[in-house]
């Protein structure tokens, strides 16, 4: 596929970006460059690999969800600068 310099132009344009000429004419000559690459990709006899949406297998890392007992409220507000028996106290942000 061939890429012209107002391809590349209107790529730029469309991506809001500043290109002087001299960078224009070596843009153009990379985005071909790129394609060349992307066509000879396309050549490659995929029919016996099974498509994927990693190139690394995934493996959640996480630990099961167990329901546990949770901090008791003391022992959570203990630390606090500034709390009373319901929470913690802090400085009113949007007004009174």
């Amino acid at each position: 596929m061939a890429v012209s310099r107002q391809d590349v132009e209107k790529a730029a344009l469309l991506g809001r970006l500043l290109v002087s000429p001299d960078e224009l004419e070596h843009l153009t000559a990379q985005v071909a460059e790129i394609l060349a690459y992307v066509e000879q990709l396309g050549e490659v006899d995929t029919t016996s690999v099974e498509p994927m949406a990693h190139a690394v297998e995934l493996v959640n890392v996480f630990r099961e969800d167990k329901v546990a007992p949770s901090l008791p409220r003391e022992a959570a507000l203990a630390n606090a600068p500034h709390h009373n028996e319901q929470g913690f106290l802090v400085p009113a942000v949007l007004g009174e």
